[in-house]
Formats: structure tokens, C-alpha cells, sequence
């Protein structure tokens, strides 16, 4: 097994910091279509015991390929050492079970990084606006729970554009009421995926897939 698939087993069935967002989302009407969607992801691997490999567009994966040469930008910027949670990468938060978040990085003994490689529109917004996306500071805050850390740096890399564009970083703190709401949500959402599994077991017969 690969480290990436030891990655996607280890979070099989759990939530983690890039699903908050999904599970939060709302419309007028209630819960957007992504909590759903999100649902059933994870009914199946409680289920299956496999970890469903989701769509990963063409921009998404160069991102990812990009963000070891982001971190280390940073790092030479900032005269810091980015450090990496054990494998699998994962930190199950405290208090919840079945949830854990898995940060890019680690900084000293208090603070996190989350590092994004956007397109250069994205970039170029992040750069005139100085904002960070709803969903990263969901993120962050998630992260900022599961970990216990203080702060965590919001890293935004595309070295297309001028060196001094190049790297945005942001340091954001806790949030305690963002957090509070995460976590209630969370709960709320992991109370109707056991309640969904449960059912199913019952009514088809299926039985428990061993750890």
C-alpha cells in the first residue's frame, strides 16, 4: 500500500477539514446539495470499508503537485521549518470521534500552514482583496480544532505572477464561535450517518465491515 492509499484509507468514513465546508452549506432553503452528496460518500465507505476516490479536475491536481515547491518558498521567505503530522497525516479531533483534519504543515509548536496554488484568477482575487475564502477559513478553523494549535498561516502560491505577487500569506487565529458552529455541524452531520448505516445494516442484512 502506498503512502497516498494509506492517506485515503486512514480517512475512510471520516470527516475531515476539506469536507466542513460541503456539510455546512446551506441554501434558502436548507442544506445545499453538497451536504447530501456528501452523505452519501461517506454512508458508503462506513459501508464498504473502502475509501471512494472522488473527482479530481486537471487544475486540482497541479495544485497538489505545486505545493511542495509553495511550502518551500515559504519557508525561505519566513525562515521557517514546515514539519509534517506522522503518517498517515491524519489528527483526529479531541472530542468527536469519526472526524480528524490533516494539515499541510506544521509550525513550531503552535501554529499550521494551509497552502493553495489557485489558478490566476484566484490569485490575482486573493491579491487585490486580501480576503481568504469562506470555505479555507472553515478549513483552518477545523484544522485549528482537531490540533489544538493557536494560528495557522493561509498560504496562497502561483509563481506565474511577479516575484513579489508570487506568495500570499495571511496569519488567521481561533475563531471560537466559527469553530463552536463547525463542530455542532459536524456532530449533527455524523449523528445522521450512523443513524443512515445503522438502518441500511437492518434492513439489508449487511454486517459490519471489520476495522
Amino acid at each position: 500500500m502506498t503512502e497516498l492509499d494509506e492517506f485515503r484509507q486512514a480517512r475512510c468514513g471520516s470527516v475531515g477539514a476539506s469536507d466542513a465546508p460541503d456539510l455546512m452549506r446551506r441554501t434558502k432553503t436548507g442544506y445545499s446539495a453538497t451536504r447530501a452528496n456528501l452523505m452519501a460518500l461517506k454512508v458508503l465507505e462506513r459501508l464498504t470499508g473502502v475509501a471512494v476516490e472522488t473527482y479530481q479536475s486537471k487544475a486540482m491536481a497541479e495544485g497538489i503537485e505545486k505545493q511542495p515547491q509553495a511550502i518551500a518558498t515559504y519557508e525561505l521567505m519566513f525562515d521557517l521549518n514546515v514539519e509534517y503530522p506522522p503518517a498517515p497525516g491524519l489528527v483526529p479531533h479531541p472530542l468527536i470521534e469519526g472526524a480528524h483534519a490533516s494539515p499541510d504543515g506544521l509550525i513550531g509548536a503552535f501554529g499550521l500552514v494551509e497552502v493553495k496554488c489557485p489558478q490566476m484568477a484566484a490569485h490575482l482575487d486573493t491579491l487585490l482583496t486580501e480576503q481568504i475564502e469562506k470555505d479555507y477559513r472553515i478549513q483552518i478553523q477545523w484544522q485549528l480544532a482537531c490540533t489544538g494549535r493557536h494560528w495557522c498561516d493561509y498560504v496562497s502560491w502561483n509563481p506565474d505572477f511577479p516575484p513579489a505577487m508570487q506568495l500570499f500569506v495571511q496569519r488567521v487565529g481561533r475563531d471560537p464561535d466559527l469553530m463552536e458552529d463547525i463542530e455542532d455541524e459536524v456532530r449533527k452531520f455524523l449523528f445522521e450517518l450512523e443513524i443512515k448505516v445503522n438502518d441500511l445494516r437492518r434492513k439489508y442484512e449487511v454486517q459490519e465491515e471489520a476495522a
